[in-house]
């Protein structure tokens, strides 16, 4: 199964592509797209834009994104709903199935500790992802979603599945 994991953001939106095989995961991709544009509309277009080039270049069998947390600037908690807005209207469009993950279980999953720096996160996709270098943080954190899925994802749609019914 491929996985793409998107950590969402307005400026910098990090993702990466892994293989699952069982219990084997090795490293496919991973970048970031920067908004751009002058307004937020345009900004946003940009994102779907860089989003929907990486589904058409890795062609995912499915997806999973980080889930918003609030901090204290209501504005940028704003934005950033608006980013991860964005990439979830692009995955669903490609009709991709998608996992959303708190932050702290992709930690958890990825590191062992919910509370882990992102240097700790960093280190530990490394070791799960021999021969990854990530192109930076929020890449990092992108392949660390798609990791934290490729443990999950199965049985958190099922779940979803049931508490709908």
């Amino acid at each position: 199964m491929r996985i793409l994991g998107i950590d969402p953001g307005l400026r910098t939106l990090g993702w990466g592509v892994i293989e699952s095989n069982g219990s084997r995961l090795s490293h496919v991709a991973n970048g970031h797209c920067t908004s751009d544009g002058d307004d937020l509309g345009e900004r946003l277009l940009s994102l779907h834009n860089q989003v929907t080039e990486i589904i058409e270049a890795y062609a995912p069998d499915q997806a999973a994104i980080e889930q918003t947390f609030v901090n204290k600037d209501g504005a940028g908690t704003l934005k950033l709903g608006q980013a991860r807005g964005v990439a979830l209207l692009t995955l669903a469009k490609a009709g991709l199935p998608v996992g959303e993950y708190a932050p702290n279980r992709v930690k958890k999953t990825v590191v062992g500790v919910g509370h882990a720096e992102k240097e700790q996160v960093l280190h530990m996709v490394k070791l799960q992802l021999p021969g990854c270098e990530p192109k930076g943080p929020d890449a990092a954190d992108a392949l660390a979603i798609a990791i934290c899925h490729a443990y999950y994802g199965g049985t958190q749609q099922r779940q979803l599945k049931e508490k709908r019914a």
